[in-house]
């Protein structure tokens, strides 16, 4: 006679995960659905992703471990980035792009859980943020930069003085 209160019964009934469980346990194995990787994929590419986001503090890009927190924050004090610093910066951001590349694609086509393909979206959106800092540095060149505001301001003068004086040429008159 089976009685529901006996030991073996209890210790039956402590092995058997309650439903909630087995649907974890079903879906940390189970391959991502396709519409929870449309999901996974719109949040990529969704505009304000990365707003609130963190920047990875280590990250493998191709193959090497970058720390890449600290990287984007040492570049991002300076004022200005001196030339052989550019070229680093820009090493970084070229293989930041192949390795957001790749982590998306294995998102589209790769057979992951979901839980894998949560980690690839934070990954992704965190490597984006860190684009977008190495993106908004300031000129590399202040002298250059300065060079090139004046000539535009120059030329943008001039047109104005020929415009004002009727110095115009006859292509342009045509056109008020």
């Amino acid at each position: 006679m089976f009685r529901p209160d006996s030991p073996a019964s209890v210790t039956a009934a402590a092995r058997r995960p309650t439903p909630g469980e087995f649907l974890s346990l079903a879906s940390r194995r189970a391959d991502v659905k396709e519409y929870e990787r449309k999901q996974l994929l719109e949040r990529v590419e969704r505009e304000a992703a990365t707003v609130g986001a963190d920047i990875p503090e280590t990250i493998d890009v191709q193959g090497e471990q970058l720390d890449l927190r600290e990287f984007v924050f040492e570049i991002k004090r300076r004022e200005t980035v001196p030339a052989g610093e550019r070229d680093r910066v820009d090493r970084a951001k070229k293989n930041l792009r192949r390795e957001r590349l790749q982590r998306k694609q294995r998102l589209e086509d790769g057979e992951i859980s979901y839980e894998e393909g949560e980690a690839l979206v934070a990954a992704i959106v965190g490597i984006d943020r860190a684009l977008n800092a190495l993106e908004n540095l300031g000129p590399t060149d202040v002298e250059r930069e300065a060079e090139a505001k004046a000539a535009a301001d120059r030329k943008r003068w001039l047109s104005f003085l020929k415009q004002a004086l009727g110095h115009e040429d006859a292509s342009n008159r045509g056109r008020r």
